[in-house]
């Protein structure tokens, strides 16, 4: 299951910096993840200080 990203996204970016697969861009309102790009590591969520990112 790809990894999204909720409302409670802060915007910091630090996930985007994280991604090996690099899925993850800004949004309209906060960053979000291309589930077709997702590798499912994990990396993102482990890096985000809101803990925003959570498994689908």
């Amino acid at each position: 299951m790809a990894f999204v990203i909720t409302d409670e996204c802060l915007s910091c970016g630090s996930c985007a910096a994280q991604c090996p697969a690099e899925a993850i861009d800004m949004g309209d309102l906060h960053y979000e993840i291309d589930a077709e790009k997702c590798l499912e590591c994990g990396a993102c969520a482990a890096q985000c200080p809101a803990e925003a990112i959570v498994q689908e």
